[in-house]
């Protein structure tokens, strides 16, 4: 079991912090990359009550900000959270897809079971709005194996398109069984999703406007024209895909000793299981299973000494619809090829037994791709600590949740079990 806990979180407003002239094309920032990186680690640091003098490293997670921002070396950037206390502390930058600021996480956690830290601030951004469609998607397929995918113009849609083919031919369905499948995910994420304040799809959005709260909603959008529901790379359509969105959160880490000594609202990182398969989708044995997912969640389970019947509610990785039946199956909460036909049953709800993706998701919530894995981690602690972003599990108060973060095409696995300290 980790001996390391989250003691404070953050997490900002995602969405498009931009403004585009239709006429001329020219885009303005409307909220920077700096200001998101510095007001997730404030956040963070006045959610756990302490001084920035209290901390002695920094990790920042962030996914492609030379691409999409025209910036590297990034990880000084936070010492502009704090910039008298922080100047000199050391500052690490890691990258790992859409599971970037995850392995920040785990990077930071080790190093404070190591004994070389004692408490360190962990903060996940990416600013993705300010690029055109072609020029985000390029970026995005830079974390493919360029030699096969990206270079010959497959895009992430299309790698995942992959999974959902591949799940639909294993289990013999039919592409109207995996449409309804893959709808009924996303009518539960916009449902959560207009709960959480902070989401890009929350209230007053398109899916909250045009009621797409169930997978009938979404079946009968048009296939054309003004909200629609267009193919994007079959079997994939647009409301199966998740958002391009900014923004970031952050989370403090201390050792679980010392954070029980100082904070009432203590997070144990009880198990940190991570997998990472095969980069090329052609070098993987079969794609309608997320098999390095599998052993991620063995691996954080049996550190945890917790099994997925203990598990009180689930974030995970719904870049693409297919990939949350993928995740669901992998933690265990549905057998295999079973989990479209759950979530058709209406299981995963907050009324549920586990529920999943109470935050909408990153169908609803947003998926700016360096920030992902710490707002999982920071909107699952505000969930063990009582005081829920959004809708909360509606049988108990919850003491175990699982966070299921994927980079790139479920290359990179991170499953963290996390556990509340009484």
């Amino acid at each position: 079991m980790s001996s390391v806990s989250i003691i404070g979180a953050y997490n900002t407003k995602f969405g498009a912090f931009v403004e585009k002239n239709k006429e001329t094309g020219e885009v303005t920032d409307t909220k920077t990359y700096y200001e998101f990186l510095i007001e997730a680690g404030r956040g963070a640091l006045e959610d756990a009550g302490l001084e920035a003098g209290d901390i002695d490293g920094i990790w920042v997670g962030a996914c492609s900000p030379s691409l999409f921002v025209n910036q590297e070396h990034v990880a000084p950037l936070a010492l502009e959270v704090a910039p008298e206390e922080f100047r000199f502390l050391p500052t690490t930058r890691t990258e790992g897809a859409c599971a970037s600021s995850s392995v920040a996480l785990y990077n930071a956690a080790w190093a404070v079971e190591s004994g070389r830290f004692k408490k360190v601030l962990v903060i996940g951004v990416e600013k993705m709005t300010l690029l055109s469609t072609r020029d985000t998607t390029h970026t995005l397929a830079c974390s493919s194996y360029w030699p096969e995918e990206g270079s010959r113009g497959m895009t992430f849609p299309g790698l995942f398109a992959e999974y959902a083919k591949g799940y639909m031919s294993h289990y013999d369905y039919t592409p109207e069984e995996l449409r309804k499948m893959l709808a009924s995910v996303s009518a539960l994420a916009y449902r959560n999703g207009v709960e959480n304040p902070l989401a890009h799809f929350g209230r007053n959005s398109p899916p909250d406007r045009l009621g797409l709260f169930s997978p009938e909603a979404i079946l009968n959008l048009p296939a054309e024209g003004k909200g629609s529901n267009p193919m994007i790379t079959d079997p994939l359509r647009l409301h199966d895909c998740s958002l391009i969105s900014d923004g970031a959160a952050a989370v403090v880490l201390a050792d679980t000793d010392e954070a029980v000594s100082i904070s009432s609202r203590v997070v144990e990182l009880a198990g940190l299981g991570m997998a990472t398969e095969r980069l090329a989708e052609s070098a993987r044995p079969n794609m309608h299973e997320l098999i390095a997912g599998k052993i991620a969640v063995d691996r954080s389970f049996q550190e945890a000494g917790i099994a997925i019947d203990d598990v009180d509610f689930a974030e995970v990785h719904d870049c693409f619809t297919i990939n949350q039946l993928l995740c669901t199956e992998a933690l265990g909460l549905s057998a295999d090829g079973q989990a479209g036909w759950d979530y058709i049953d209406g299981r995963f709800q907050s009324d549920d037994d586990c529920p999943v993706n109470l935050s909408g998701g990153l169908k609803a919530k947003g998926h700016p791709v360096g920030a992902t894995g710490t707002s999982m981690h920071a909107l699952s602690y505000k969930q063990l600590v009582g005081e829920p972003i959004g809708k909360s599990p509606g049988k108990h108060s919850p003491e175990v949740g699982v966070v299921f973060n994927v980079g790139g095409s479920a290359a990179t696995n991170c499953v963290t079990t996390l556990v509340r300290r009484k």
